[in-house]
């Protein structure tokens, strides 16, 4: 579900389910969890690569199937763990390689990485809405990255957007024909610089992200309770 590889300082997950689009089901997100908290304590990695496999999505949001079936939700802890610096802080520089569909918890996971590389066939999209359902942490975090008419603009429609849309509006760093390989070579380049200063510099520059997630987790789970009531 989750694979994972380190070669030269640099450790590259890839959401492995290319067959439902790399959507994360409830086992997917533990297991992504657990890969943040274990490649933070490992000092063999000083960089993160996430993909996604296959050749038609980066990541298409969570398993509705699952959801459906089952009725229930990821928790909020079990959901923020999926973030790379949200459960706990993420010094380590995380780069992410965007291609195909990129919905909801998909796009949630790649704002919280540092840098987000897409192919220009990249398809951004949040669909929670439609489904009565949230994308909290997306929602306390976007209008800082993209400006808070734009954040409702495409939290609220659900409309799709691509890669050169989600550049100009600050989601997307940078378009790359080969978003994989571009990552890569920028994941080398900053697992080659000074591992403290690094994760200070994280730290200082997110500051305010981690005053705001702290600030409003209570609210983000309130939230997420009350519209799975509503929707039973």
């Amino acid at each position: 579900m989750i694979s994972s590889d380190i070669s030269e300082n640099v450790l590259t997950l890839t959401l492995d389910r290319p067959e439902r689009l790399n959507a994360l089901d409830s086992a997917g997100k533990a297991a992504l969890g657990r890969a943040w908290h274990d490649a933070l304590r490992n000092p063999s990695v000083r960089a993160v690569v996430l993909q996604g496999a296959g050749e038609r999505a980066f990541c298409a949001g969570s398993d509705l199937k699952e959801i459906g079936a089952t009725g229930q939700v990821a928790r909020t802890d079990v959901l923020a763990s999926c973030l790379p610096g949200v459960a706990e802080d993420f010094t380590k520089p995380v780069v992410a390689a965007l291609h195909g569909h990129v919905i909801g918890l998909g796009i949630s996971i790649a704002m919280y990485c540092d840098f987000r590389i897409a192919a220009p066939t990249a398809r951004f999209r949040f669909p929670e809405v439609e489904h009565d359902m949230l994308s909290g942490f997306s929602a306390i975090e976007l209008p800082s990255l993209i400006g808070e008419a734009a954040a409702l603009d495409i939290m609220l429609t659900g409309r799709s957007f691509d890669a050169f849309e989600a550049q100009r509006l600050g989601l997307v760093s940078v378009v790359e024909e080969d978003p994989r390989e571009a990552a890569r070579s920028l994941a080398l380049r900053l697992a080659a610089l000074p591992v403290s200063a690094m994760g200070w510099s994280k730290r200082l520059l997110l500051a305010e992200r981690r005053t705001r997630i702290d600030r409003h987790l209570a609210l983000v789970d309130q939230a997420r309770r009350e519209v799975g009531e509503h929707e039973r």
